[in-house]
């Protein structure tokens, strides 16, 4: 039998972990159970978040700390550049940091823009889009217009209820 402060213990490491890695922790699940340590025992997986949920979290993650939506869905004709450009800055230093807070986001080709490349026969076409005068098969000589982005890490938040809501309206009582 486990002691009773013992079992308050696991509890709340439990509790913990579950909020921030989706598992309770194996010396934890050990203890509890006749499961070995090195077995993993059969958790049935929490539900994911169809993608349509994502993509409007991450709006909703721009839109609150950047004000991208507010920005993109403005119309900018009545404004002069002075104040657009001032109000980008906001913007993008807002976006700037979701996106370094929830991804880790890095070039997919590590030479410079204006750089001669190589894209080899067998290129992966999702990684490198070849554009241009295209004449013959792979390899070809190119120039680099863009490195590209991959996201090699994406911890986003659980999705908060409210399906497709980026941001609720705002009403002030007066």
């Amino acid at each position: 039998m486990i002691p009773y402060f013992q079992r308050v213990k696991y509890a709340f490491r439990s509790f913990f972990s579950i909020l921030d890695h989706s598992r309770i922790p194996d010396d934890v699940v050990a203890a509890l159970s006749e499961t070995p340590v090195n077995v993993a025992p059969s958790v049935p997986s929490a539900p994911q978040p169809e993608p349509a949920a994502r993509a409007t979290q991450l709006l909703t993650l721009l839109q609150r700390d950047g004000r991208l939506v507010d920005f993109l869905m403005e119309d900018l004709a009545p404004y002069s550049d002075a104040q657009v450009g001032a109000s980008v800055r906001d913007v993008h230093a807002g976006c700037r940091t979701v996106l370094t807070r929830y991804l880790s986001i890095v070039p997919v080709m590590e030479e410079q823009e204006g750089e001669t490349v190589t894209v080899d026969r067998g290129a992966d076409l999702a990684r490198v889009k070849v554009v241009g005068n295209i004449a013959g098969q792979p390899p070809y000589k190119a120039i680099l217009r863009h490195r590209g982005w991959d996201a090699v890490r994406v911890e986003l938040p659980p999705v908060p209820p409210g399906g497709t809501i980026i941001a609720p309206a705002e009403v002030e009582v007066q």
